[in-house]
């Protein structure tokens, strides 16, 4: 969902059809079209009832139009502020970002971010450095990062300031040809297997160790990778049973590279975070206002 198809929700809504709301938002009419669909799909829900008359938002879209106009307000009064703040904030934006942000959508909005504030706060430099999710947090603390995104499995701590961009899972894999029992499946025969994963400072890491307490087994043999490809190369190759992120996993379980076992953690978030003593800071409020604006609904 962006904003842009609130705005043709909202359009298409007040106007009751496709071709008048078309000329509203400067759009064709199969995009106004592809725009209303990719927000029904999305909130799995059915905004308008097509008729002879027109569009005609159902019981559902009447109950979400008031909260699309609250947001898009809500959007424009970002826009003005920023507007008010572009040009003026100048000095050096350290920003930190997981070596694996989770998902897509962690990576796109890393990528959002550096380009509003390229475009809205040209004079200010941006520094990106990747780490693990450790190394991020340690950088805030220690001064050598202002603000960065990294993945927590549990709740972030109190002297932070931060802003959820995405959720993912995490899964437990092995090589299709590798005798795993899988139903049950049997922990302690998984600890007799290589277990492949990133060091315990990354989120896979810190989720295999949480994994291991739960069900009190200990894995003879452990491989430390920090890149999640290489993981799930050697997990292919049928070296071990290892933790993949949910994109990857998934990926590579459709191309019969890996069977998944189970989760591992049914939610670790992609946060934004900077201290939450900084909050003040001119530059550090607007990059969370700009994240905040894009988080999901």
């Amino acid at each position: 969902m962006d904003i842009y198809q609130l705005k043709t929700f909202i359009a298409v809504a007040r106007e009751g059809s496709i071709t008048r709301a078309a000329e509203q938002v400067h759009l064709s009419q199969p995009a106004v079209s592809a725009h209303i669909k990719a927000l029904e799909d999305t909130l799995g829900l059915t905004l308008f009832s097509r008729t002879p008359r027109g569009m005609s938002l159902t019981r559902d879209g009447q109950r979400l139009l008031g909260k699309a106009e609250q947001t898009l307000a809500v959007h424009q009064e970002l826009m003005d502020e920023a507007t008010r703040i572009k040009g003026k904030l100048t000095g050096k934006l350290r920003l930190g970002a997981s070596s694996s942000a989770g998902s897509s959508s962690g990576h796109a909005a890393i990528g959002r971010l550096l380009t509003r504030l390229a475009e809205r706060c040209p004079d200010v430099e941006v520094v990106l450095r990747h780490g693990t999710s450790a190394e991020i947090l340690a950088g805030l603390r220690g001064g050598s990062l202002d603000a960065g995104f990294y993945n927590e499995a549990g709740e972030p701590e109190p002297d932070l300031s931060t802003v959820e961009v995405s959720q993912f899972q995490i899964y437990v894999a092995s090589s299709p040809g590798l005798e795993v029992q899988t139903a049950p499946l049997d922990m302690s025969a998984l600890a007799a297997l290589p277990w492949i994963y990133p060091t315990a400072s990354a989120c896979c890491g810190r989720t295999a160790e949480r994994l291991f307490q739960q069900h009190k087994i200990r894995p003879k043999r452990i491989i430390s990778v920090d890149r999640e490809d290489v993981t799930r190369a050697l997990i292919a190759g049928g070296l071990g049973v290892g933790l993949l992120h949910a994109g990857l996993a998934q990926t590579a379980e459709a191309r019969g590279e890996v069977v998944l076992l189970m989760p591992a953690h049914n939610r670790v978030r992609v946060l934004f975070a900077q201290l939450a003593s900084r909050a003040q800071d001119p530059l550090l409020a607007a990059a969370m206002a700009m994240v905040s604006a894009d988080r999901p609904a």
